[in-house]
């Protein structure tokens, strides 16, 4: 192995299994008191888990404000929540959610403590402003298996409509203080949710394990992910959705994807993420699914213009080794049996085309033109990138 520099952000406590929620309360009472529940608006309510929650952390001797949010963050939301619970003396905030409800955790516990509006803090701002990593402790508990926000140092905030954004409020502090993963929170997941939050976390370590920036640590990691993954992703999907320990191997992956996309950084997929979603309202795991084969489609492609033998195409037929449970023989047919995989998964999930979301083709200049990717495995040209779009409008 060549050598190679990296360095690594750091990690919160994890505590990963089936039937670990009972234990949250003993792993949220060292921060303080004062806990604010940041939660989604519908599902941790209707299983019975809030209630259960609620009643834990009080027998518990802590005092408990809640939050519900029913969307991707916006600025609007995070400062209307700071304001609403900056003099709680909030000691800990707890987000039990997917990746937008811990997003909306994040963001809060990372503004409790300024003064000034989090849109000042949002990368990529005019008028943005360095952050100075004070915040109040924070403990994630991901209810999807999708974003790996549990893990990482960032929290997406969005503006939706002309002249939207969606951008990361980031710093290294930001990273949860503790992330506990039960996969039994999952069970229930709807089958559109369960592809969509799965397919997120399978195009986080596609394209953290294809970047400029791996490393040989992002790498053992992603390959873990991938292999556990192709195990069991189309199971949860069908007749694995209550096995929990199906459902384990999701979130694995998805834990996993999160620590190599902080360390390695993502790609296109990604980039358009951040320009579709801030023109129109479309879940983010739905925009990762549908547009994920196309665009591993054109990196590859570019990637053989370049150099037939490209080390990149390597990681590319080992993605298609592990998702499809096969050697690849040699790389040409590895990079094949990726792009069948991923198109069988497209077709057996029915993974819905951008138009639904209101996308037209008349929107694609201008989205390739402010869409960056420089985690990408291959520089796309503009043709490449519009071509992606235009396949799933």
């Amino acid at each position: 192995m060549s050598e190679q520099d990296f360095s690594l952000l750091p990690l919160p406590a994890i505590h990963f299994g089936a039937g670990r929620f009972s234990s949250l309360a003993q792993h949220i009472a060292p921060f303080g008191r004062t806990i604010l529940v940041v939660t989604g608006s519908h599902a941790l309510r209707h299983s019975g888990h809030l209630s259960e929650l609620i009643e834990s952390l009080q027998q518990s001797g802590l005092r408990v404000h809640h939050l519900a949010v029913d969307r991707e963050p916006s600025p609007e939301l995070v400062n209307h929540a700071v304001s609403r619970f900056r003099d709680c003396s909030v000691d800990a905030v707890l987000a039990i959610g997917g990746g937008s409800v811990l997003d909306a955790g994040k963001a809060i516990s990372a503004m409790l403590l300024q003064t000034l509006p989090v849109e000042l803090f949002i990368e990529g701002q005019e008028a943005f402003t360095a952050h100075d990593g004070r915040k109040v402790p924070f403990i994630a508990v991901p209810t999807t298996s999708g974003t790996g926000s549990e893990v990482t140092n960032n929290a997406v905030i969005s503006r939706v409509g002309a002249g939207g954004f969606k951008r990361s409020l980031r710093h290294r502090a930001f990273v949860p203080d503790v992330a506990l993963i039960d996969p039994e929170l999952m069970l229930t997941l709807p089958e559109e949710m369960t592809a969509a939050s799965g397919m997120d976390a399978c195009t986080q370590l596609i394209e953290a394990f294809t970047s400029p920036f791996a490393s040989p640590y992002t790498d053992a990691l992603a390959c873990s992910g991938l292999e556990r993954f192709s195990r069991s992703f189309p199971g949860v999907c069908t007749d694995r959705a209550l096995d929990s320990s199906a459902r384990g191997d999701i979130a694995w992956a998805a834990l996993l994807s999160g620590i190599v996309l902080a360390n390695a950084g993502l790609g296109v997929v990604h980039g358009f993420a951040s320009s579709v979603g801030g023109l129109v309202n479309i879940p983010h795991g739905t925009l990762c699914a549908t547009l994920l084969l196309e665009a591993t489609r054109e990196n590859i492609a570019a990637l053989r213009l370049v150099d037939p033998g490209h080390p990149v195409l390597h990681k590319y037929a080992r993605a298609g080794a592990l998702l499809s449970g096969s050697a690849h023989g040699d790389v040409h047919s590895g990079c094949e049996k990726l792009l069948e995989r991923l198109e069988a998964w497209q077709e057996q999930l029915r993974f819905p085309r951008l138009s639904r979301y209101g996308l037209e083709s008349l929107d694609i200049d201008h989205i390739v033109s402010i869409t960056r990717c420089k985690s990408n495995a291959v520089q796309l040209d503009e043709a490449a990138m519009k071509r992606i779009l235009l396949k799933r409008i």
